[in-house]
């Protein structure tokens, strides 16, 4: 087993079939159990980062890795980096009317199991639903609910969550969960996001977002600014109160070299 859980190498990306590259040279590793914060102005490559390591059919990476637990994804089809123990929280999650939100994650739960292990049971599947509600306080009717349809920010934002806490993933890739959220639905997400951190310590988390607020509720080892389709600069959470004081202008002084990560 590899020390690294997330290991990107040098990953240069565009656009499929247009010629400029978005992501010039990404380096990045995540260990189990850590949380990695991105930050960057935008169009610095931060979300397109998130839907490379996805697989996202839009991209083609012309250059690099990406390992998970050491084994090489690049020619993995999303589908398979998701049963790998790849998940990508959406920044604009869609909506499905007409489906109810169990049947969707039962059908994405039974689509993750092995041939072997065949469909997850009624009952068995109604069982851990209902425990990841109870584990991130949502009511059950939640999951009555169709897909999205007429939900606040902040209820799409917590059905990620759910999502990912009954696909248990090893990597999650949560790209600006944050965005339009105010004060209450921020922080019951963040508490969301902390819960299934607490209740698994080997999964590892790459957070996207543009602001410090949520770094108030979600602790982050090491945050990572991306300048140009490069990680330029990393630290620790020291960094971000940086970033929200001083902006990004002065990580473009000559001055203002890349602290690395430890």
């Amino acid at each position: 087993m590899s020390e690294y859980l997330l290991e990107v190498k040098g990953v240069h990306a565009r656009v499929e079939e247009e010629g400029t590259d978005i992501l010039k040279g990404v380096d990045l590793v995540v260990r189990p159990g850590e949380m990695h914060a991105l930050m960057g102005p935008n169009g610095s490559g931060k979300s397109t980062l998130a839907k490379v390591i996805a697989g996202h059919p839009g991209y083609e990476v012309t250059g690099g890795e990406i390992l998970l637990d050491g084994e090489d994804i690049l020619e993995l089809e999303p589908d398979e980096r998701s049963r790998a123990g790849i998940f990508l929280a959406f920044q604009y999650p869609a909506e499905i009317p007409g489906v109810s939100i169990s049947n969707f994650l039962r059908t994405a739960v039974n689509a993750r199991r092995s041939e072997d292990e065949g469909d997850i049971g009624v009952l068995d599947f109604q069982m851990a639903l209902n425990q990841k509600l109870e584990l991130l306080r949502v009511d059950k009717s939640f999951a009555a609910r169709h897909v999205n349809d007429g939900f606040s920010g902040g209820e799409k934002k917590r059905n990620e969550i759910l999502q990912m806490a009954m696909l248990a993933p090893s990597m999650a890739v949560l790209d600006e969960t944050d965005s339009g959220l105010d004060i209450d639905a921020l922080r019951i997400v963040a508490d969301g996001v902390n819960t299934l951190l607490e209740a698994d310590r080997s999964m590892g988390v790459l957070l996207i977002t543009h602001y410090k607020r949520i770094l108030e509720y979600l602790k982050p080892d090491f945050v990572h600014v991306m300048l140009d389709g490069k990680i330029a600069h990393s630290g620790g959470p020291e960094l971000a109160d940086q970033l929200e004081e001083m902006g990004y202008d002065w990580l473009h002084e000559p001055e203002a070299a890349p602290v690395g990560q430890p």
